[in-house]
């Protein structure tokens, strides 16, 4: 910190700076509690003037250190200057897309609208835009000791980044940086970058909001990328014609935002519970497919009957009680919630009927129906209103309307992170695929991915020998046996087989798709715990052990533990609630790069290009030795 009193000292006293430094910049002491954010605020200035004019800030600031400030001419003299436009703030804008529209920064817009360095966007609200502020003279970012006769010069204009100038030239993020070590982080438009004198590559901007730039990790190849964003290699190429020599590290890629988006490296959880700013009543409606006609009022025992005999009563009233513990938690938040219930009957027609007959208008949230096509029908119906409706256990193939939340990854999205987490951890393992015919296509992408395998497939009477197995295992490694089937008896003859063999063999079972035959009778749980059992997951099972809050709750209220549906029901309420909670509407509250976690369920939506918005946030689970699923990382 001493550095940055040696500048102030220098700038005031020194004739090398001349007196109208002394006149036009003053010194700030840093108090005891002081951040850079609270001494922009007090010298209504921007946190980026504090950096400029005193670099080592960027590493923090200690009460009793000297800040050079501009002084309140040269701040009142650039404002005279200054044109404002009122613009009103429109659904799912923020200040980081305003800023971008008008080509200023964020905290020029807080700077002229004070109150929202407190406070969110509010839609419908207008907030003063400043015109015509002075660009600061051309920042020549050079490199004193580089002689390489090649360089040419690139001159930063607006929505320029790194990682773009980098794709015009054709090199890495890396590269460009070490052309320039005192580049910095953030660009200014004016600066003049040291580039390679050669043919540009592609443009250094992205027009299309529907794309962005992704840089190429080490060992990422076109298969690689295919298994994490979704897109061929001809995908790839159409998009990047230059990576047609191949992918390298570091080599900046144009894809699709929706494929950049889906990707979970390293995303944080949030808790919504400390982001609660819109305590309003909430309207929430919930369509579930009770089909109460049926019930006869005055007999208990009818009743009973027809519970035990349907399925989908049993399932919308397990998610009915979820939703219900959902609105009391968020009570307890402050939350107020109106629900709305209504009983689809299941039928297409019936949901039609509830949203004519009804106002919908003031409706913050549709959660349900059950059914994909009964989905379909609300989310087309309120489409026009942009009343987000989420589909809450359903991951078939939905016609995704531009307002529908499919709140459960799809099945290709479990495959295919399966597959990521097998690629990722192979090395050094035997791997052996043990595969039907119905699963022709799993074994293809497993040797297509993981290279070497050994593969075996059940013999005509529909099982395998033990020799069969034994002969496909290496002793001297850890065995991953990977098992791709969707008939209980293969299934339990395999888990059986593996579960009897010596425990030198170094077992781990693994399935792409953790299917209903793994819940056969004869498929021992014990059996699956003991190999280490490994699938992926929309889900986690709650650990009954634990004394969680919405546990207790649940048994006070209900007597039983909650089941899977009463879980689902109440994850997924509490946190469309509180993502209502957390901004003004739900589309506001949708940020691709954090996850909300509840009991069983965890959320990160993603916009899908021309239609709604998708949950990629999903678990690889292994069974442990107490018979309990816990999470892999």
């Amino acid at each position: 910190m001493r550095s940055i009193i040696y500048i102030a000292l220098i700038c005031i006293f020194t004739t090398g700076c001349g007196a109208t430094v002394q006149q036009n910049y003053n010194t700030h002491t840093v108090q005891k509690g002081e951040t850079i954010y609270s001494i922009a605020k007090k010298y209504n200035i921007t946190e980026a003037t504090i950096y400029t004019l005193n670099p080592d800030a960027r590493n923090g600031i200690q009460t009793n250190t000297v800040l050079i400030l501009p002084s309140a001419d040269i701040i009142n003299s650039s404002e005279d200057q200054i044109r404002f436009k009122m613009h009103r703030v429109r659904r799912k804008e923020t200040l980081f897309s305003i800023a971008q529209r008008y080509n200023i920064q964020v905290d020029d817009i807080k700077k002229y609208n004070k109150e929202l360095y407190s406070r969110q966007l509010k839609k419908g609200e207008k907030i003063k835009i400043p015109i015509g502020i002075k660009k600061t003279s051309t920042n020549v970012v050079t490199n004193e000791t580089n002689t390489n006769s090649e360089a040419a010069k690139h001159t930063v204009v607006a929505k320029e980044t790194k990682y773009g100038i980098a794709r015009k030239y054709g090199i890495t993020v890396a590269e460009l940086e070490a052309l320039n070590p005192n580049m910095g982080e953030n660009l200014q438009i004016g600066a003049v970058l040291n580039v390679p004198d050669v043919s540009v590559v592609d443009s250094a901007t992205i027009e299309d909001e529907k794309y962005d730039f992704y840089e190429v990790k080490a060992k990422e190849g076109f298969y690689r990328l295919k298994v994490k964003l979704n897109l061929s290699k001809d995908e790839i190429i159409a998009l990047n014609p230059y990576a047609k020599d191949g992918l390298k590290e570091g080599m900046i890629l144009k894809i699709p935002k929706e494929n950049i988006d889906s990707v979970a490296d390293d995303i944080p959880i949030v808790n919504l519970e400390d982001y609660i700013l819109n305590t309003q009543k909430k309207n929430i409606a919930l369509m579930l497919p009770f089909r109460l006609s049926r019930a006869e009022s005055d007999s208990i025992n009818a009743n009973k009957e027809l519970l035990k005999n349907d399925a989908t009563l049993r399932i919308a009233l397990d998610f009915y009680s979820g939703v219900l513990m959902a609105t009391e938690f968020a009570k307890d938040k402050g939350i107020s919630v109106n629900l709305n219930v209504y009983d689809t009957e299941a039928r297409e027609s019936k949901v039609g009927a509830i949203i004519s007959q009804n106002n919908f208008e003031d409706i913050d949230a549709v959660i349900g129906p059950l059914l994909r096509k009964n989905v379909e029908k609300a989310a087309s119906e309120l489409r026009n209103t942009s009343t987000p409706v989420f589909s809450p256990l359903s991951n078939r193939e939905i016609k995704i309307s531009s307002n529908l939340f499919q709140t459960l990854p799809t099945e290709e999205m479990l495959k295919n992170r399966m597959m990521e987490y097998l690629k990722e951890n192979v090395a050094g393992k035997n791997v052996v695929l043990i595969s039907d015919a119905k699963k022709a296509a799993s074994k293809q992408a497993v040797l297509s991915t993981l290279g070497t395998v050994k593969t075996l497939s059940p013999r005509e009477e529909g099982f395998l020998y033990a020799t069969d197995i034994e002969g496909k295992i290496d002793k001297t490694i850890e065995n991953w046996i990977i098992l791709e089937s969707t008939d209980p008896v293969v299934i339990s003859n395999v888990v059986g087989l593996l579960n009897g063999m010596p425990e030198e063999y170094r077992l781990r079972l693994f399935t792409l798709d953790k299917n209903d035959a793994y819940d056969y009778h004869d498929v021992s749980n014990v059996h699956l715990a003991k190999l280490g059992f490994t699938f992926p997951s929309v889900n986690r099972s709650y650990n009954y052990k634990e004394k969680t809050a919405f546990l207790t709750s649940y048994k006070n209220q209900y007597g039983v533990l909650p089941n899977r549906y009463a879980v689902r029901g109440f994850d997924v309420t509490y946190d469309v609630l509180l993502r209502l909670a957390s901004a003004e509407d739900v589309y506001d509250a949708i940020d691709s790069k954090v996850e909300t976690e509840y009991i069983e369920n965890k959320f990160r939506y993603t916009k899908k290009m021309f239609s709604g918005y998708q949950n990629n946030a999903l678990y690889i689970i292994r069974y442990n030795n107490d018979l309990q699923f816990e999470e892999v990382k």
